[in-house]
């Protein structure tokens, strides 16, 4: 068993090996809280989350961290605009992007610091490349020397002479314009800290680095984020930690975006779907099948009838679990390993859609013995789809979504008692063979959302798509 990743620094899918046997260590950019998040904030956290299951399956211990960037330039543009506390403003969203993980099933990281809880740990890692020739103090400004660093871009595959660094209001003092800021001098109502250059904030950068350090230590197996962080973001941190003295990640991963009309979704396009008002509109469960089966490295094309799409074929998949149940008479735990076929989808840089396959086929097969009245083999198979849909978080019979499945479950003994009296009267219609009628009743309960299948042991219903 050997689990393959793409890696973006090797530009190929490249066999994992931890660096410690039988762990593995994953550090993932998160949220920068100026705002609550869309659904393609949360498909990171989501791939992640599979990413670090499948480990878990593979018997890894995982030590997973996904920081949280609690002050920026867009934060405190936030804070004057809107009048508040830059604290208030992050805290209010670092909260929202939690209860979008935790809608979605995403389990909680091992560590979740702050950016501003590591203010010292940022200003060690300046001193010390500052004190071997990487790094200067100008105008208050710490700026990291590009130049200084040989193995600058190799990650983003650019060329120094062609960069273009993005750069922020107030970055002064600069020997080069490609050098990149790491901590930025004070400005008046600006939040600041004191350092031994004077009082400033961090750059996006300097944070990402001092944390993994912190928490990981000098070299660590994975980093994750989307791609739209490969510059200047990913290649910053790599530049910071290197040239400190750290051997940093072995492996990079990246996800790709949620789009909408061709373009990622963004908060400054006005396309941004959030996920507070998804989550109104859309199981939570159905998201997770939405966002979480397409492959990692896909884009993904946001649309109501893909979400639609994704609630019919995860409707089917409920639906047989349903059934399994109700044949058993009660739950039915979980295979002790998932397929071979499965397994060796996932292995191969988490090919999620394969192994999806190979759970509708599980699905089929168990409704060809559901219709044979074959009990075991029925049985059988919802272990086995139980198990895969564990691994990628999908499992309806999990705690996590007890209750959800019918975003309303309180009332489902009242709808079942409703919808089994008018079934009733399309079996009483059928029994005096007024075809008509009983057709005329399924047609009404299916336009209400309903599915009605017959079966030998009776009529039964289930909610369709949308």
């Amino acid at each position: 068993m050997t689990i393959r990743l793409y890696d973006t620094s090797a530009r190929q899918i490249r066999d994992f090996t931890p660096l410690l046997p039988g762990c593995v260590s994953i550090y993932l950019c998160g949220a920068t809280v100026q705002a609550a998040p869309h659904i393609g904030h949360i498909r990171s956290g989501l791939n992640f989350d599979i990413m670090r299951r499948w480990f878990e399956y593979r018997g890894y211990d995982v030590t997973f961290v996904r920081n949280v960037t609690d002050i920026d330039d867009k934060i405190i543009k936030k804070s004057a605009e809107q009048n508040r506390p830059w604290w208030s403003i992050g805290y209010e969203n670092e909260r929202a992007f939690n209860d979008g993980y935790d809608a979605l099933g995403c389990l909680p990281p091992t560590y979740e610091p702050r950016a501003t809880g590591h203010i010292t740990e940022m200003v060690e890692m300046m001193r010390g490349l500052i004190e071997r020739g990487h790094a200067y103090e100008a105008d208050g400004n710490i700026y990291f020397d590009v130049r200084s660093f040989e193995g600058y871009l190799e990650l983003s595959n650019q060329e120094l002479d062609n960069l273009l660094q993005p750069e922020s209001e107030g970055e002064t003092g600069k020997r080069d314009p490609r050098d990149f800021a790491m901590w930025k001098a004070a400005k008046p109502g600006e939040p600041s800290w004191e350092t031994p250059w004077g009082r400033g904030r961090p750059g996006w950068h300097l944070e990402c680095s001092a944390m993994a350090h912190k928490y990981l230590g000098e070299a660590f197996d994975i980093h994750g984020g989307g791609i739209d962080l490969i510059f200047p973001h990913h290649e910053n941190e790599i530049a910071q930690a290197k040239a400190f003295g750290d051997e940093f990640a072995k492996y990079w991963v990246h996800n790709a975006w949620v789009t909408m009309s061709g373009e990622k979704m963004s908060k400054s396009l006005g396309n941004s779907v959030l996920v507070s008002e998804m989550v109104k509109r859309w199981r939570p469960i159905v998201l997770r099948y939405y966002l979480g089966t397409p492959h990692y490295r896909s884009m993904i094309e946001y649309s109501e009838e893909a979400l639609r799409e994704a609630e019919s074929a995860f409707a089917r998949i409920e639906g047989f679990v349903q059934r399994v149940v109700e044949k058993a008479g009660g739950p039915v735990d979980a295979a002790p390993e998932v397929p071979p076929a499965f397994a060796e989808a996932m292995d191969d840089d988490l090919g999620v859609p394969q192994a999806l396959a190979i759970v509708h086929t599980t699905v089929r097969q168990g409704n060809s013995a559901l219709a044979a009245d074959d009990k075991e083999a029925a049985v059988a198979r919802l272990a086995e789809v139980r198990a895969m849909l564990g691994v990628l978080g999908l499992d309806p019979l999990d705690e996590h979504w007890a209750g959800e499945t019918g975003r309303g479950q309180d009332l489902h003994g009242v709808v079942d008692t409703l919808v089994r009296l008018v079934l009733q009267q399309r079996e009483a219609a059928r029994a005096r063979k007024d075809w008509a009628t009983a057709d005329a009743i399924r047609d009404q309960l299916q336009q209400t959302g309903l599915v009605i299948e017959d079966g030998p042991d009776g009529p039964r219903w289930t909610l369709g798509a949308r």
